[in-house]
């Protein structure tokens, strides 16, 4: 238990950025205190602080421990309220990485209606288009499209199916025309998204027992790692962009974007999501967000047979 202590006190001498603030608030002196911290620092043999007369600041090694630390407490803290509570206490902070695109579009305004229920919980949440290292990133869930292939120390749970389709603005359609087949999106300005693995500029389209494939020319189509910025681009009419239903369904019905290429389906769905890291502990707060967003995305998904311009 004095172990546990020293670990409280030093999470606490980082959060606050002094020894005497964390002895204050724990109840210690500040010459206890930092007995204490420089003890835990022999018992591990590794220095977590660099200290000067004005600074207390992390060392890489304490950054690393704080890490750890910060988990291993949040743990205890969850089951200590449980048990207090005798029931499922849903608090504390959930750290969540998604795409950019659907964490602004639709994520934000999930978590906003999830804090409604549980006003005790809050959100560190990560955009990001690449896949986050969710042990090195401290993540609790990720929602990524797709399903990592190889990495066995994930857990990939299926969440919802993930329709995609050409769009464009409306403007650039009065301009331009609309394409009548995938090879007559030669014509057209075209907008790439490029991830880790290279350029998704490789399309494929099924209708029927047709298929046909396009590939959008890199040297003149706009390029970028960020969903976001793909749909920025082709709401404002700078040409035709592949994006899931996921990002752009407020646009849809909006009148921002229209879909194109109506008769044809995109070939290469990749369904959505949850991945969690298979040996952490997953506490109440995330099994009741995975439960809350499992119903928001069957419900939305029920709702896009309405969709201005979906083939059904």
């Amino acid at each position: 238990m004095d172990r546990l202590g020293d670990i409280r006190l030093f999470v606490e001498a980082a959060r606050l950025g002094g020894i005497s603030a964390a002895g204050r608030k724990l109840g210690v002196t500040p010459a206890a205190a930092s007995a204490r911290l420089a003890k835990l620092e022999a018992s591990l043999s590794t220095r977590l602080f660099e200290r000067t007369t004005r600074q207390l600041r992390l060392t890489d090694e304490g950054r690393l421990y704080l890490r750890h630390c910060m988990r291993a407490l949040q743990a205890l803290d969850d089951a200590d309220a449980a048990l207090q509570a005798g029931r499922t206490v849903v608090r504390g902070k959930i750290r969540i990485s998604t795409t950019s695109d659907f964490g602004r579009n639709m994520l934000m305004g999930w978590l906003d209606e999830f804090n409604t229920l549980y006003p005790e919980v809050t959100f560190a949440l990560t955009l990001a288009d690449s896949v986050s290292n969710l042990l090195h990133d401290e993540i609790d869930l990720a929602i990524r499209f797709g399903a990592p292939r190889e990495d066995t120390s994930l857990i990939a749970r299926p969440l919802a199916a993930n329709r995609r389709v050409l769009v464009a603005s409306p403007d650039y359609l009065a301009r331009h025309g609309e394409p009548a087949s995938p090879a007559d999106l030669a014509r057209f300005h075209t907008i790439v998204l490029s991830i880790a693995s290279g350029p998704l500029n490789e399309w494929r389209f099924v209708r029927g027992d047709e298929t046909a494939d396009y590939t959008a020319p890199l040297e003149t189509s706009r390029e970028t790692n960020d969903g976001a910025v793909t749909r920025i681009w082709a709401v404002d009419g700078y040409g035709i962009a592949l994006k899931s239903l996921w990002d752009i369904d407020a646009d849809l019905r909006a009148g921002r974007l229209r879909i194109v290429l109506r008769d044809w389906r995109y070939a290469w769905d990749t369904p959505l999501h949850a991945l969690f890291h298979r040996n952490r502990y997953r506490p109440p707060r995330v099994r009741a967000l995975l439960d809350f967003l499992i119903e928001r995305f069957a419900q939305v998904e029920r709702d896009w047979p309405e969709l201005p311009g979906l083939m059904r």
